[in-house]
């Protein structure tokens, strides 16, 4: 029986993507490496210090690392810069909803993000206080498909893993949610996400009586 339901952040609930891409192309410029969309791609889900490593890669000048550190600290406050003018407009349509009447229900609410900024981003689109529990990656050691952030979420929760479901766009986030022992919901493509126990293109599309069936 399904009593938590826990929600990655980036492509589930907001879309921040877009601002590490402008982060990571205001650094490229400064370095006059020319850092496209297709170069970006590369990036998901990969560390901030991977991140950096594979943007220097497409320059020809090396850094040591006390350098590397200071441009990747650069970044993440313009990042963060970024975040702190969202708005609760900006949350993808119908999620608000979903996470109200899923409280009504009676369903814990868990966030589990491996972004160091998720509690900002959460403040800062007026949501934070619909979650009862929220992981960020400043308390976990290891990235999915591991299942540390989900597993700690549950903990947090007071949850058996086999109570909780798992909301997640990436395929990494569903393995996670696989090996916690938790159901998922995949957010996006059938064909990337079909893992998950079911898929839907919207995380707003997802109604709450579904619950029952997973």
């Amino acid at each position: 029986m399904i009593t938590t339901c826990i929600f990655d952040l980036d492509g589930v609930i907001v879309d921040t993507a877009k601002f590490h891409y402008l982060a990571w192309q205001r650094l490229a410029k400064e370095l006059g490496i020319t850092f496209t969309e297709t170069d970006n791609e590369r990036l998901k889900g990969v560390s901030r210090m991977e991140s950096l490593d594979i943007l220097l890669s497409l320059g020809t000048r090396t850094y040591d690392a006390r350098a590397k550190e200071e441009m990747a600290a650069r970044k993440n406050a313009w990042f963060v810069d970024y975040i702190n003018a969202m708005k609760p407009e900006d949350i993808f349509p119908g999620v608000r909803e979903l996470l109200v009447e899923l409280r009504k229900k009676g369903y814990r609410l868990g966030l589990a993000s491996s972004s160091k900024n998720a509690g900002t981003v959460l403040d800062r689109v007026g949501i934070a206080s619909l979650f009862d529990a929220v992981v960020d990656g400043n308390m976990i050691k290891n990235s999915k498909p591991d299942p540390e952030v989900f597993l700690l979420a549950a903990s947090k929760l007071k949850a058996k893993p086999s109570e909780c479901v798992v909301f997640e766009d990436a395929e990494a986030g569903v393995e996670a949610a696989i090996r916690a022992g938790m159901k998922s919901v995949g957010i996006g493509s059938p064909k990337q996400l079909g893992k998950a126990n079911q898929v839907v293109a919207r995380t707003g599309d997802f109604k709450a009586e579904w619950l029952d069936k997973l």
